[in-house]
Formats: C-alpha cells, structure tokens, sequence
C-alpha cells in the first residue's frame, strides 16, 4: 500500500510525544497508542484537504499495512508462545527451575545467569526477550527477584548486544544502510564507538556483581523482596512428570532451526554469505525454527503421555491466545511508527536539525548521539531511526574537513537509535521484554527509564570526549569509571530506602 509523505513540521513531533505523555500518565498503553497514532492521522488528514473519516480510514489503511509488513513476526510470536506455553504445562519448566535451583541460589548467581544467556543469544533482540525471559523466570521467581528487574536484564541484552554483534540480523541492516563499497567493515568499525551498547552491558554486569539498586527499580526489587511470586510454580504445580530435558530440547531445538531457518530463507546454503543470509528476512527463518520446536514438543510430550493430544492442542491455542494483547501493542506501534515515517515525516524533521547544525565538528558525535536517541524514543524503532540519519550522516561526513568523523558519528547513530528504542513505551523490543519477563508494560518501562538514562548521560560524556580526543579507547576508560561510581553512589543512597539484606545478594 502506497503513502505520500507530507512535512508537517514541528506538528510531526506531537502523535509520538501525545502517545509517551499519555502511556506514562495514564499507565495505559493501548488507548494512549490508538491516540497517537489518530491525531497523527487527522494532523495527515487535515494537512491534504482530508476529514476526520478519511483519517479513521488512513488509521486502518495503515494498520492493515504494518500487520501485512510483520505478518512473519506475528506467525512466529504465536508459534513461540505455543511453545512457552507447552513446555509450561509440561512440567518443564517446574523441573528446570528445581535443577537450576541446586545450582542457582542468590540473587547474584541468577541476574549474572540471565545476563549471560541474554549475550549468547545475540542472532535477533526479539527472540533473546522471549527466550530468556522463559527459560529464567521460574528461577528468578523463587530467588524473588522482582519481574521488573528481570525485564531490565533482558532489554539490556537484547538490542544492545545485537547492534555490536557481527553475526546478526541488525548488522546486516546497518551495513546495508551503510553507502561504502564495505558496509559491513564500516559496521565493525562502529563498535568501539558504540558507547551506548558497551556501557549498557557494563551497566547490567555491574548491577549483578554489586546487588546495588536505586529509584523505581529499588522500590520494586523491595516488593519483591517481601512478597514470594511463585507464579510459574503455581501454574506448573498440577503436573510434576516433566523433566528437565522437557524445558531444554525444544529450546535448544528452536534455537539452532532458527538459526538454520534464517540461513536457508536468506539463501546461504545456495551460495549467499552466512551474515547476509540471516539478515534477509530473519523473522520467516525464526519462525522456521519456532515450528520445529512445536514439532519437538510434541514428539517429547505426547508419546510419553504427558499431555492427551487434545490438551496439546488446546495448550496451543492458549499460548497464542496469551500473546494477543502484546501483540496489539506491537500492531498499535508499527502503525504510530507508519504515521510517523511514511506520513508526516516526524524522522525528517528531527534529522534536519544534524544537517543544519553549524556546531564545531568535535561535536558531532555527541549531537548526533542526541537527535538519534529522540527520534528513537519517539518512534520506538532503533532501525528506522539509523535507517534515516545513517545516510544523512554519511552526507555531513564527506563535506571537507568532515571525513575523519565519520566512524565516530556512525557509531554515535546506532548508540542514540539503541537507547531510545531501550526506552521507549513504543518499542516493539521493550514491549517484548516486559511480555518475555511477564511485567506490567509500562512498569517495565518506568523501572528501566532511568538506569537507561543513567548510561545515556554517561555516554554523551563519552562522545563529547572522543570527538575531541580522536580516539575511542580513552572515552571508554573515563566513561566505565563514571559510570561505575554513579551506580556506587547512587546505590548506596538508595540503601537508605531501602535496607538490603546483604545474604540474600
């Protein structure tokens, strides 16, 4: 479906910041995202000689538009869940949770393990949510580690450690975007200067070593501290013949076809490049590998008479059910995302402002760090956002004088595009976080908010001294150490809060 695109100026800025301003105060998503993408759509409207049907119009246009884009994203969430949703009812995860629990058993030990699964499943952001959310959070649960932290943990090593991560779908898609005869070495030369994504894995790692905590995120680790969740085990208890093989073979199995399925879509064993293969269409090559897990549990399952073949179905046909109302967050989303890009040009207003900028260029980085991180916010896309300012970046950097600043000023793209896609309530990634983690969206987003902004602030400190000192090594050195005594101090002031209990860390 074809849209034209207007430049609505400053007004291209109010759909996204209506939908943010009205999700925080209302602590209501989906009514606050249909407001912003309508008023987004009458602003459209009202600006091309339309009315307010023509705008309920273009709403469901471009709603039919984005679901039809993400179809293949939608089949492998419904498959994915039916998955989470058998392995649940098998006892799998029950038995799982009892095993790790011998070897799991402080709070440490489980945010440094959920740390670690998140960075080894660095292939797509959206499939590490989920992955790691089900597999850790009957373990997190009992340690009572709070679902807010946990859908800290995960959201930060997702779209973090995918953008720096040279075998994945993200790398494809920068590179890509990249105008250079190598896009793809372009994009590994990003990685040192891609502040956000290193500071953000420190942040997490830091957090899990140290136990310390401050602001939303303290009030909820104290809530948790005092109230036992048990919400896997409640829902696992009527079944306890699961084994732990019944959690980890359909996993693993989805995990390697997903791999395999993102290789074979992208034409790799026909002669195309593993890392262009994966990122052609990873989301048919995931929902490859989700079908094959389907098929697994159900060879596992059934044979043994843990669940009749008409529980097996009906266990299906719940697990999809439970994904529908993420699920309409993420179609709200993409439709505000549409209005936003394809319609009202919120990404061309913003980005003008890097073009025009008449700053001096060891600024660069850091300025082009800020725009990104706000059109990211408002957005909610990581990739539209690079997808927009690389090439405009790219066009700054070959002007005379400029051209050193290019690697800086890429990196500085993708570590803005990251963090406001971290934060943003309209994230499709934080959205998944908090659905992985089973936390309220929005308290997901609250409880994050500032330990984002916290790398955020540090990292354009970071920008600010690698633009003036040429190199990306010593911003690095300075920006760990800040960043590490602003969690010190900021934890222990959040101690006086809240008095931890220092065994149980």
């Amino acid at each position: 479906m074809e849209f034209t695109m207007i430049e609505a100026g400053w007004l291209s800025i109010l759909p996204p910041l209506i939908a943010i301003v009205l999700a925080l105060i209302t602590k209501e998503v989906y009514s606050s995202l249909f407001v912003g993408v309508f008023s987004g759509m009458l602003i459209y409207a009202f600006s091309t000689g339309g009315s307010v049907i023509s705008a309920t119009a273009l709403t469901f246009d471009m709603m039919y538009s984005k679901i039809a884009d993400n179809a293949y994203m939608i089949i492998f969430l419904a498959l994915l869940w039916a998955v989470v949703m058998l392995v649940s009812r098998s006892g799998g995860s029950l038995a799982y949770g009892k095993w790790a629990g011998k070897k799991i058993k402080s709070k440490r030990a489980a945010t440094f393990a959920t740390s670690l699964l998140g960075m080894l499943i660095f292939i797509d952001d959206g499939f590490n949510c989920l992955t790691v959310g089900t597999v850790m959070r009957p373990i997190t649960d009992r340690l009572r580690i709070s679902r807010e932290k946990l859908a800290y943990i995960i959201d930060a090593t997702a779209a973090p450690v995918c953008i720096i991560a040279p075998v994945s779908s993200w790398a494809v898609a920068v590179a890509s975007e990249v105008s250079d005869t190598n896009g793809f070495h372009a994009f590994l030369s990003t990685i040192p200067y891609n502040f956000y994504a290193l500071m953000t894995i420190l942040m997490v790692f830091v957090i899990s070593f140290t136990g310390l905590d401050f602001g939303p995120m303290k009030k909820a680790e104290e809530k948790a501290f005092k109230e036992t969740q048990g919400k896997e085990q409640t829902e696992e208890s009527g079944d306890n013949k699961g084994k732990v093989i019944d959690l980890v073979l359909p996993i693993l199995v989805l995990i390697i076809c997903a791999i395999l399925g993102m290789a074979y879509v992208g034409g790799f064993f026909k002669g195309v490049s593993f890392s262009e293969a994966i990122g052609y269409n990873p989301t048919a090559g995931l929902s490859l590998g989700a079908f094959a897990g389907l098929l697994t549990a159900g060879i596992l399952y059934l044979p043994r008479k843990l669940m009749k073949p008409k529980e097996f179905i009906d266990c299906i046909v719940s697990g999809i059910g439970n994904i529908v109302p993420p699920m309409l967050i993420l179609i709200l989303s993409w439709t505000l995302g549409g209005v936003c890009r394809q319609l009202i040009g919120t990404g061309v207003f913003i980005s003008g402002f890097v073009e025009k900028s008449n700053l001096p260029l060891a600024l660069l980085p850091a300025l082009i760090f800020v725009i990104a991180a706000l059109m990211s916010f408002s957005m909610g896309t990581s990739w539209g956002t690079f997808g927009m300012l690389i090439p405009i970046v790219t066009m700054i950097c070959e002007t005379e004088g400029a051209g050193g600043f290019l690697i800086p000023a890429l990196g500085a793209t993708l570590a803005g595009s990251v963090y406001g896609d971290h934060c943003s309530p309209i994230s499709d990634t934080t959205i998944l976080a908090s659905t992985g983690a089973d936390c309220k969206h929005i308290r997901h987003v609250e409880t994050q908010l500032p330990y984002a902004t916290l790398v955020a602030i540090v990292c354009a400190v970071g920008y600010l001294i690698a633009g003036f000192a040429g190199s990306p090594w010593i911003a690095i050195v300075a920006e760990s150490c800040l960043l590490v005594g602003a969690v010190m101090v900021l934890g222990k002031l959040g101690d006086k809060i809240f008095n931890r209990t220092k065994t149980n860390i």
